[in-house]
C-alpha cells in the first residue's frame, strides 16, 4: 500500500524532520519492507540515490525517533520502522530473527527482551536479543 507523499511530508514534520524529496523517497521505501534493512538493502533497491543521501536519511530518521537501529551480528547495521504506538526515542525492547539462509532479520515486536537483574555497580547501555533460525519463507523451500 503506498503512502501518498503529503502524509509522509507531514510525518517527517511532525518529527522535526526537513521533509526533502530524498527522506520522502526513503521513507515510502522502507515502509513497504517487512523485515530489518540495512543501508545496502535500501541502496539496492534505489540504486540511483546516492548511498551518503541514504545513509544520513537514515541517520536522520533514526535520531529522531523513526527507526530504531541494531546490530545483528551480520556484520552489517541494521534498521526497523517503529510502531506508531511506540514513544519517540523508547528503546526497542523486542526480539529480533535473524534468518540464516536468507540473511533478513525480523523484529518480532509482540516478544519483549526480558529483564536481566545486573550486579551492583554494572549499568546497561544498550541491549540486543537476537535469535538465530529459519525464517518461514526459507523454511517451505527447505521442505
Amino acid at each position: 500500500m503506498s503512502i501518498p507523499n503529503e502524509d509522509i511530508e507531514n510525518l517527517l514534520i511532525d518529527n522535526n524532520i526537513r521533509p526533502t524529496a530524498v527522506r520522502i523517497l526513503v521513507w515510502k521505501t522502507i515502509r513497504n519492507l517487512d523485515y530489518a534493512f540495512s543501508l545496502q538493502d535500501i541502496e539496492d533497491l534505489l540504486v540511483d540515490t546516492d548511498k551518503s543521501s541514504l545513509f544520513r536519511a537514515l541517520r536522520v530518521f533514526t535520531e529522531n525517533g523513526l527507526l530504531h537501529d541494531f546490530d545483528d551480528g551480520s556484520g552489517h547495521q541494521k534498521y526497523c520502522v517503529h510502531s506508531h504506538n511506540s514513544p519517540h526515542h523508547e528503546e526497542c525492547h523486542h526480539v529480533h530473527f535473524y534468518c540464516t539462509e536468507c540473511g533478513k532479520t525480523f523484529c518480532i515486536k509482540s516478544e519483549h527482551i526480558p529483564e536481566v537483574k545486573l550486579p551492583n555497580n554494572f549499568t546497561a547501555v544498550s541491549v540486543s536479543y537476537i535469535i538465530r533460525g529459519v525464517c518461514p519463507n526459507c523454511g517451505e523451500k527447505v521442505c
